[in-house]
């Protein structure tokens, strides 16, 4: 099974992570994992390619927003919700009480 890398919580950027969540999709997963403990890859809802997910969960694995583990062939994604609101005290409160769904997934729902 390969290891899937995750950046230690003192290795965080500020810079990275509003980065991250500069794009509406990648704001809409995160969102979506706010309301959820745990999801599966394939379970996120969003309007966009398989291949674009993947992406978009990379950068957010990238810096330091999300948790991945593999379950037999499954990967489960989940908000590391602990580790950022101890290196960015009420940041993750903000975003998420500020998000909203995107238009074009408002729409479709």
């Amino acid at each position: 099974m390969r290891l899937i890398p995750h950046p230690d919580p003192e290795q965080l950027h500020l810079t990275d992570v509003l980065h991250a969540l500069s794009d509406p999709v990648r704001l809409e997963i995160v969102r979506i994992l706010g309301a959820h403990a745990e999801l599966s890859c394939g379970s996120l809802e969003v309007s966009v390619s398989k291949s674009t997910v993947t992406h978009h969960l990379r950068v957010l694995r990238d810096a330091g927003l999300t948790y991945t583990r593999s379950e037999g062939v499954q990967r489960l994604v989940s908000l590391r919700r602990a580790e950022i609101d101890a290196r960015f005290p009420g940041l993750m409160d903000c975003v998420l009480a500020s998000a909203e769904p995107h238009a074009a997934y408002a729409a479709s729902a």
